[in-house]
């Protein structure tokens, strides 16, 4: 069984259209829905004491995550602001709140080794101590989501085993040839996912291409997480590049068919 902890980021996503609120965050949502897939999870950060944290924390219990890294500290959790077009999620607001407060012991980094793999994000806060991370001998992998600017890729890269990439927007020539660069700076897998027009995955030299699978579209936020906690469980329980693509295509959708990134909606 894979080993996976999720590191830095949380939020509740606050759905303004809804009145509700969801436990969310790139970090947290990798750690849960990869237990979900299959793998033994943790997930360390840092919660508000109001009841946004203390949602998130018991909806971490529920879905049978190692809380022991977890801290709660004074003030407001961190919190995203979402609205729905189309069933297509638009953020419009937020606030980091206590996210930001975490720091690590040299007890931290001995703890993160009984792990296969520790997943972190640009929304953590934490780029200063990836190079510690690395140092834990464990894969490093990291959501980049949007962020492609050299200066930050030439900070990061270096200790980044496993890059995620949000690039909708972009040819299919100009991902290859990104990809290709950023392996060069140390990654062996670069993922770009591109919403309904799929997923370019570059792993050791190697390009797949993955198809979107089509769905009843009611809520598109988390399914980039989907698709990366997918692969990575595939991935490192030896499966084939090609099923565990198609997987997490499959995984992706089903999470486009209900609101939040893996439920658990309360009134705000």
């Amino acid at each position: 069984m894979a080993k996976i902890i999720g590191v830095g980021d949380n939020v509740v996503d606050k759905y303004l259209d809804l009145g509700l609120m969801f436990p969310g965050g790139n970090a947290l949502n990798v750690a849960v829905l990869s237990r979900r897939y299959g793998a033994d999870a943790a997930y360390m950060g840092v919660l508000g004491e109001d009841r946004a944290g203390r949602h998130i924390y018991e909806t971490l219990q529920k879905e049978g995550i190692d809380v022991s890294r977890v801290r709660i500290t004074e003030g407001p959790n961190a919190y995203s602001e979402v609205t729905l077009v189309d069933g297509d999620r638009v953020f419009v607001g937020g606030d980091p709140g206590v996210s930001t407060q975490l720091s690590f012991t040299e007890d931290d980094f001995e703890y993160m080794k009984k792990f296969d793999l520790i997943h972190t994000s640009v929304y953590s806060y934490i780029e200063d101590e990836l190079k510690n991370l690395k140092e834990t001998g464990k894969i490093v992998s990291f959501d980049f989501s949007d962020s492609y600017e050299q200066s930050y890729l030439n900070k990061t890269l270096p200790y980044v085993d496993f890059a995620f990439f949000s690039g909708s927007g972009k040819s299919l020539e100009e991902i290859k040839d990104f990809q290709k660069k950023v392996s060069e700076q140390g990654p062996s897998l670069v993922l770009i996912t591109r919403g309904s027009k799929g997923a370019i995955l570059y792993y050791n030299g190697k390009y797949y291409l993955q198809d979107s699978v089509p769905t009843k579209v009611v809520d598109t936020l988390g399914a980039g997480d989907a698709f990366i906690a997918s692969l990575i469980v595939s991935i490192l329980d030896g499966k084939e590049v090609t099923f565990a693509m198609q997987k997490a295509a499959e995984d992706a959708a089903k999470t486009c068919t209900y609101y939040g990134a893996f439920g658990y909606g309360i009134e705000f």
